[in-house]
């Protein structure tokens, strides 16, 4: 069935404005912020729904309004750091009159710091998996600019050797300091397999179920 004359002529004219060059950089702001909610939406659902079914206790109820927390936190963070990001860029692109590469730090940083500067949970998560991704880049940056030399071979296996010895480390004898969802899966696979009474939580579950 065909769309009305009215509805035609609305899609029409909205299609012109987004075809106008110079409302371009507010509604990439507004594209920005929806992508923002939307992948946030998609990389926290699935990783909150895993982590709170196997680690968190409480109600069915509890559990589902953990994870819808966790998603809407993730994702309106996301979406409001890419609103802030590109307006802030856009912004001092128009003050100066061309855009410069302290630009996209500066509007970052700013940005990090007024929706990522709450400590919490999330947004410490986003803060550890952005570091990890921003050593090995500056790594490979210093590499490609010849402030580090070439590696004569590759060294893969001995970083993933450091990083698992200090881990387990830090884990045995310095737990607290490891971020709690690192700390609950390591319990899940280092302590809690040293624990069982029967073939039923040996291999079946992790815990034996309480007897009725």
């Amino acid at each position: 069935m065909a769309a009305p004359p009215q509805l035609r002529a609305l899609l029409q004219a909205v299609n012109t404005l987004l075809r106008k060059r110079r409302y371009h950089a507010a509604l990439a702001m507004v594209k920005g912020f929806r992508n923002g909610a939307v992948y946030g939406t998609k990389i926290r659902a699935p990783h909150a729904l895993v982590m709170t079914f196997l680690f968190r206790s409480g109600s069915l109820q509890e559990k589902l309004w953990a994870i819808l927390q966790a998603t809407y936190t993730h994702s309106r963070n996301l979406a409001c750091f890419v609103f802030t990001y590109k307006g802030l860029c856009a912004l001092q692109s128009r003050v100066q009159g061309k855009t410069y590469q302290f630009h996209s730090f500066l509007a970052a940083f700013i940005g990090g710091m007024l929706v990522f500067g709450d400590n919490n949970n999330i947004n410490s998560q986003i803060g550890m998996y952005l570091l990890s991704r921003v050593l090995f880049a500056l790594c490979r940056l210093g590499v490609e600019k010849g402030y580090i030399p070439e590696p004569k071979r590759d060294l893969f296996p001995v970083f993933t050797a450091v990083v698992w010895g200090l881990v387990l480390w830090l884990f045995e004898y310095h737990r607290p300091t490891l971020q709690p969802s690192l700390q609950s899966s390591m319990t899940y696979l280092y302590d809690d397999s040293n624990v069982w009474h029967d073939i039923s939580d040996f291999l079946i579950y992790n815990k034996s179920r309480p007897s009725k």
